[in-house]
């Protein structure tokens, strides 16, 4: 970093332009969390406690699942911070003020993500059904690939399945074509190698199981 950024961080028009430019992105980052929370609250009422799996869990379940993209999702919302590194800003206020609003946003929107399938894995180990874990994982992967699609390009909501299904219903041919596929395709597998990482790290450090 320049001598002259280092006297600029000094001044206080500098802090005056740090905050503006971190509230640019707060709303969207307030917001985004807020809806990754949700799955990850949810996975401890559903997942670590010993409620039947009656009418009430199913519906908390389709919940669950239905909110889950939200927190993966989040790992596209680096397409801001790439759009504001492309501005003319100082390098200062980007080093200090977005890289790191950003890194900590999307690090801890995907640990929400690993912590509510590592909830569920606990949950299938200890309902006898530890061989069911790998293919839920995959398919919550597959699904929450295309959720991310589904939010970020045609801009659908979770709760569009209750308020607006019939939108979701025709938007669904669309997935079909090539670029679609092609994003699913990449997002799931890179979502399934994070998440592979995630659950390996805190195995080791944690004992997470």
């Amino acid at each position: 970093m320049m001598w002259a950024d280092l006297t600029m961080i000094l001044t206080r028009d500098w802090w005056h332009s740090a905050w503006q430019l971190f509230n640019l992105s707060t709303a969207r980052i307030v917001w985004n969390s807020f809806l990754a929370f949700i799955p990850f609250i949810l996975s401890f009422w559903l997942f670590r406690t010993t409620l039947d799996r009656s009418l009430l869990w199913w519906l908390i379940l389709l919940v669950f699942v239905l909110f889950l993209p939200n927190a993966p999702y989040i790992l596209t919302d680096s397409i801001h911070l790439i759009a504001y590194l492309q501005q003319d800003y100082a390098k200062s206020l980007i080093f200090l003020v977005l890289i790191p609003q950003y890194s900590v946003f999307i690090f801890l929107g995907f640990q929400l993500y690993v912590l509510s399938l590592l909830n569920l894995k606990s949950y299938c180990q200890q309902s006898q059904l530890k061989s069911a874990v790998l293919p839920l994982e995959i398919t919550l992967h597959f699904l929450s690939a295309i959720g991310i699609y589904l939010g970020r390009f045609l801009r659908l909501n979770s709760w569009y399945l209750v308020t607006q299904p019939q939108q979701l219903f025709w938007s669904l041919p669309n997935l079909l074509t090539k670029k679609p596929l092609l994003f699913i395709s990449v997002c799931f597998l890179i979502i399934w190698l994070l998440y592979e990482i995630n659950k390996r790290l805190y195995n080791r450090f944690f004992g997470y199981n």
